[in-house]
């Protein structure tokens, strides 16, 4: 489980977020909606260990952000909303590396790397330069470096942006299929899509949960 209590968060003298609280069930998806500013990034970024709170607390399964920040940061996939990608690589080899990189074996990684193939449909473009891959490729690759390591909680910023609606539809199925394994936060500012992805809606205006 996730637990946030009163989260706050400083830009110098601007309140990003304030006094958030909210908590979220195993293999659960819940979606933070709200307008561009209205703190959803900063939220997101906290919640992946990028950011330190100004004040309040943040946990998953009772280990604490600032109590134990390499254990807690293990426990999360975070794909932030440009993916992170070396284009240059072919993506089986990409994801290889990232799974060594987040604390895997060479033999984790062989293990792990055919289910999150298949949990993101990426069969058909396994052996590719991620170059010559469209977006909505890009973001699936994006998904499957947040999950190598299979953390508890993963977080998707603006999973759907830039994306045509069928490609909409093919990164819908995969978060879905995310729930199996893991609990999932998806940050967005398109209402329709987030009600037909996530089980439960937190909307935040003004660094504030309304």
């Amino acid at each position: 489980m996730i637990e946030v209590k009163s989260l706050t968060r400083y830009y110098g003298s601007h309140p990003a977020v304030t006094d958030v609280s909210f908590t979220i069930a195993d293999n659960e998806i819940v979606g933070i909606l709200g307008l561009n500013g209205a703190g959803k990034s900063t939220t997101l970024k906290v919640l992946a260990g990028l950011l330190m709170p100004t004040a309040g607390e943040v946990c998953i399964d009772s280990v604490d952000m600032l109590d134990a920040p390499d254990s807690f940061r293990k426990q999360i996939g975070f794909l932030p909303e440009e993916p992170p990608l070396y284009v240059e690589m072919r993506v089986r080899d990409y994801l290889s590396w990232v799974g060594e990189v987040k604390g895997l074996s060479k033999a984790q990684v062989e293990a792990r790397l055919p289910e999150v193939i298949q949990m993101c449909q990426l069969e058909s473009v396994a052996n590719q330069v991620i170059e010559t891959l469209s977006h909505g490729f890009r973001k699936r690759v994006g998904i499957a470096q947040a999950i190598i390591h299979n953390p508890k909680f993963v977080i998707l910023d603006e999973p759907i942006s830039g994306l045509d609606p069928a490609q909409i539809v093919e990164i819908r199925q995969v978060i879905t299929g995310l729930k199996a394994h893991c609990t999932v936060m998806i940050s967005s500012h398109i209402l329709s899509e987030v009600s037909q992805t996530c089980d439960r809606i937190l909307v935040l205006h003004d660094g504030r949960i309304v």
